[in-house]
């Protein structure tokens, strides 16, 4: 009996390999087609950080032109009243010296005009400087009202994937203390759930309370159709033995990550463009393999979260 039953399991084995080779294969190029994408987002959302950090500089340059600007404006209007006032101490001079040789009087008309033509040029200096003013302000409060709105968005993201986070968590407070962690960094939604919870060793069928795990982080992810859904597999560091037909630690995280997807894939709401499997070994570790713990950490799935960036995108694109 024991032998017929192990003729059947190798017989499923084999059969379910060659299915999943062809799947892994789909989800192989998927997945290097979708990490050149998220390395893009990335790419992305950090030259969109740099935007937004030029933008703020720039915002101090004008800031700090503006205040120049009305120093310049203040120093202006104090050396017309002097102008002014020495205007009048001359015509003043003027009268009083009008009795005098003609000589003095031509004198004394002469520095009039002369104060005079100085007066007319400051004046159209501060005319010239009042204008330069007003359009550094408008364009300080332009500048202002978008780094605004950008700031807005990104606020607004942050405070979605808070919003997400505090729902998966909800969700699967079940399962706290079983492997599974929910985790907000860098803008994005991380949900970790140790091999434990999910697979027997050598395994890549998920139990019936992995399952369950699954299905009602399914039924969060459903709600949140603006959401990218990458699924990553993790192993440690002892080399895989249990069957002849995978590669090794990599091939069994990718179809460990693909059991995952496939169970997301049975709630008709969520999107399969939203869904990438991938794949990475040993390579990823968040614990030393020096210890049965270390190991059991680093034996996990990782659901990671990301926020589309499109309307981040077109604002910068406006400004």
């Amino acid at each position: 009996m024991i032998k017929k039953l192990v003729l059947l399991a190798l017989l499923f084995s084999i059969n379910t390999s060659c299915v999943s080779k062809k799947i892994y294969t789909e989800l192989e190029d998927k997945y290097a087609n979708l990490k050149r994408e998220n390395s893009g987002l990335e790419d992305e959302n950090e030259s969109l950080l740099k935007s937004k950090n030029g933008l703020q500089n720039e915002l101090d340059a004008l800031q700090s032109a503006y205040d120049k600007a009305v120093k310049e404006r203040n120093q202006l209007q104090n050396e017309l009243a002097a102008t002014k006032t020495n205007l009048d101490n001359l015509k003043a001079s003027y009268d009083a010296l009008e009795k005098n040789s003609s000589a003095a009087i031509a004198e004394n008309s002469q520095k009039n005009r002369e104060l005079l033509a100085q007066l007319e040029a400051k004046e159209q200096a501060l005319a010239a400087e009042s204008a330069r003013l007003e359009n550094l302000k408008k364009e300080l409060e332009n500048r202002s009202k978008r780094v605004a709105e950008l700031e807005n968005v990104i606020a607004s993201k942050d405070a979605a994937m808070r919003k997400l986070k505090d729902a998966i968590s909800k969700a699967l407070t079940n399962f706290e203390g079983k492997g599974l962690t929910v985790e907000q960094r860098n803008g994005k939604v991380y949900v970790s759930m140790e091999n434990k919870l999910l697979f027997q060793s050598g395994s890549w069928s998920v139990g019936a309370e992995g399952r369950q795990a699954v299905q009602q982080l399914g039924s969060v992810l459903a709600q949140n159709p603006e959401i990218a859904i990458l699924i990553e597999g993790h192993t440690d560091n002892v080399p895989y033995k249990g069957n002849a037909q995978l590669s090794g630690n990599w091939d069994l995280s990718t179809k460990r990550a693909t059991a995952i997807v496939n169970i997301l894939r049975e709630n008709a709401a969520i999107n399969p463009e939203n869904l990438t499997a991938a794949g990475r070994g040993e390579y990823a570790p968040i614990a030393a393999n020096d210890s049965p713990e270390g190991k059991a950490k680093n034996r996990r799935i990782e659901v990671i979260l990301t926020p589309k960036l499109d309307e981040i995108s077109k604002l910068l694109n406006e400004i």
